[in-house]
């Protein structure tokens, strides 16, 4: 299995760094607000890794965290009237319910920033003694970029174009401009907690490094997170982190790309950021799932209005393959290996679900030609698929019901031309005038509508 490891900028074959042991970590939300596309996506994301570890064997210990004290939701808390810490709570609440709804599994260990302030003042402390990091008569506390030589090697940055690249905190008391805050001394309003260096909270960088060495020690297999989070999040987490212990930190970095809205970053500034409760009204979770992991995960994704649709029809005619086989007495069971092993041969070269989506019109293609012949080698090809890429989270729907579902909802409207005919057809029904029937029965068939006849009256549908 291959990995793309943001640090080498290459591919490396994964070997983990105890035998079959893997511990790894994805950077979680800082709870702000409601959960959007950009969270989802990446907690899909490291979902579906963690979960093909597993499935090639590793014992996977993975962990996230929410980030739920920070200078957003403070301002959020001073908007809404609500304290930080019940704001956070609020906004934890809502996002659980969004990861639910979606079925992205929750990791095996949660972190919060807030659960771990005494871990993370011991850290900065000790950077203080190894002369990392130093306090100011203000009471900030500041990582001293200049102790750490090799800073600036994950986001392959010197360190004039890390000035030029990235907004600094300005602090007359910081010794380069680059030093950035490990703690900050308390504002008024802000919530707090005491320190040796006053009352204060921590600074971002410092949280992801004290809960990864709370929860793993002072080395980990995998890192995970958004590429806007290298640099510079976790060219800080390195910086602190191997400061300290004097070891490397993570052995692979793993990035995924981020998401544009018809080909603009999204963000809450342009007011362009898709909130997933008003996504999930619209579409499935599974067509949401097909559309993210149709692109490689190290790409953006750019979401145009088309984006969703379009996977919910493909996602569609692949149910209406297992609805039409049931129809044809086919059972959706059984083993096809070729399937199962093209999938892992894509998921070992850096995860490519876009390379195992695009098998499956393959496969759907030679199924429906296999279910016209009759024969039951289309129940085990889609026994495979519903096996081997529920690991992608598709194919657990009832297929009649999700095809029913689909086509009640894309119903076009029929035509008042169509409906005077079937109201003038009945009428002659009724008179007995059965040529009169038949010939418009007709008539509207040629129109492309069938006509359907019960004791609840006459019902049209586009054929």
């Amino acid at each position: 299995m291959k990995i793309y490891n943001t640090l080498s900028g290459t591919k490396e074959e994964f070997v983990p760094i105890n035998g079959d042991k893997v511990n790894m970590y994805a950077c979680g939300i800082t709870v702000s607000g409601e959960a959007h596309i950009g969270h989802v996506y990446q907690a899909l994301i490291y979902d579906i890794i963690r979960k093909f570890l597993i499935k090639k064997g590793y014992d996977v210990t993975y962990a996230r965290n929410y980030t739920d004290v920070d200078d957003k939701i403070i301002a959020k808390s001073n908007e809404t009237g609500i304290p930080a810490s019940a704001y956070a709570k609020m906004m934890i609440k809502k996002i659980d319910k969004v990861m639910a709804d979606m079925e992205i599994d929750e990791p095996d260990l949660w972190l919060k920033a807030t659960e771990t302030i005494d871990d993370m003042i011991s850290f900065i402390s000790a950077l203080i003694e190894k002369g990392h990091a130093y306090p100011t008569k203000s009471g900030n506390v500041y990582f001293s970029v200049d102790s750490f030589p090799s800073y600036g090697r994950l986001s392959h940055r010197n360190l004039d174009d890390a000035i030029s690249g990235v907004r600094i905190e300005s602090d007359a008391e910081k010794k380069n401009p680059l030093d950035f805050a490990l703690w900050k001394a308390a504002k008024a309003g802000e919530p707090f907690w005491p320190s040796p260096w006053g009352n204060g909270r921590p600074g971002w960088h410092i949280e992801c490094s004290a809960m990864n060495k709370k929860a793993f020690g002072e080395e980990i297999d995998l890192h995970g997170g958004g590429r806007d989070l290298i640099f510079p999040h976790h060219e800080n987490e390195i910086a602190q982190t191997e400061a300290l212990t004097g070891k490397r930190f993570v052995k692979y970095w793993v990035h995924n790309g981020l998401i544009k809205v018809n080909g603009q970053k999204m963000s809450k500034s342009l007011g362009n950021s898709l909130l997933m409760t008003d996504i999930l009204k619209e579409y499935s979770n599974e067509a949401i799932k097909l559309a993210l992991l149709s692109t490689n995960y190290r790409n953006d994704i750019n979401i145009t209005p088309d984006l969703f649709p379009d996977a919910e029809k493909h996602l569609y005619e692949f149910y209406k393959v297992f609805s039409d086989a049931e129809k044809a007495g086919i059972k959706a069971d059984g083993d096809y290996p070729e399937i199962d092993e093209k999938f892992d041969a894509a998921m070992c070269d850096d995860f490519n679900t876009a390379l195992a989506i695009s098998d499956l019109y393959g496969y759907f293609k030679k199924i429906r030609q296999l279910i016209e012949s009759g024969d039951t080698t289309a129940g085990k090809m889609l026994g495979q698929i519903k096996k081997t890429y529920s690991l992608l989270g598709l194919f657990k729907k009832e297929p009649s019901a999700f095809v029913s579902a689909y086509e009640k909802a894309h119903e076009e409207p029929v035509p008042q031309e169509i409906t005077a005919l079937a109201e003038k057809m009945q009428a002659a029904r009724l008179a007995k005038d059965y040529g009169k029937a038949d010939a418009l029965r007709a008539e509207i068939t040629e129109k492309g509508y069938n006509v359907m006849i019960s004791k609840d009256g006459v019902t049209v549908k586009k054929r």
